[in-house]
């Protein structure tokens, strides 16, 4: 009998934890999600789209999809390949503020064999990187190089981002190895965004955990 409540309680627990985490993508539609271009003769259902289970975009012309829901301290994973040329994208934490091309946010950078990059966009928007303080403006968007030379898996292999947000932290991870860390961010909450940037990028199992 003892085993047995062991074994229950253990299944109890496993399911508690499991159920923290929230899916960002159903796998059919893009429920729970918005999209912005700037361009207004482009239909949105072709910017962004579902295509065999991921989220697909051409990339052009410049855009986000970004979730509807705002999120602060959280683990989110993300997963992402470039099927024809790889090019540029990036996925946004903290976005804030009106939709515009560029808005308030910070970018866990997608651009070719640059993953791992983190960037401070939109007005007045700050964060520190070894001891330096970096703040953007609208002519100026810093990068913070990642910390380990690029280790992104070669166009059509599927690679992985772990992006930390815990308080004013913002902690990237690249295929799992630790690539950059941010402190004292400015902002500590908001929604996520997926870019289209340059060329055709798929996304899928996107999912956020609690902290």
């Amino acid at each position: 009998m003892r085993t047995l409540l062991i074994i229950v309680l253990t299944l109890l627990m496993t399911t508690a934890c499991t159920s923290r985490k929230e899916s960002l993508f159903n796998g059919k539609d893009l429920e729970g999600w918005t999209v912005f271009v700037e361009d207004k003769s482009i239909t949105p259902e072709e910017f962004f789209y579902v295509n065999e289970g991921c989220i697909e975009t051409p990339g052009v012309p410049l855009g986000y999809l970004r979730t509807v829901k705002e999120y602060s301290d959280y683990h989110l994973h993300v997963e992402w390949r470039y099927p024809e040329e790889p090019t540029n994208s990036g996925v946004f934490v903290h976005v804030n503020g009106p939709d515009l091309l560029w808005p308030n946010h910070f970018q866990a950078q997608l651009k070719h064999q640059e993953a791992g990059d983190f960037i401070v966009h939109g007005v007045g928007q700050s964060a520190t990187f070894n001891d330096t303080v970096y703040t953007s403006t609208p002519d100026d968007r810093p990068i913070l190089t990642k910390l380990h030379p690029t280790n992104e898996l070669p166009a059509g292999e599927w690679n992985s981002y772990d992006i930390t947000c815990r308080g004013s932290a913002i902690e990237l991870r690249v295929n799992g190895l630790l690539q950059n860390t941010a402190l004292n961010c400015n902002l500590t909450s908001g929604a996520i965004g997926l870019q289209a940037e340059g060329s055709k990028i798929q996304f899928r199992n996107l999912w956020v955990e609690p902290l």
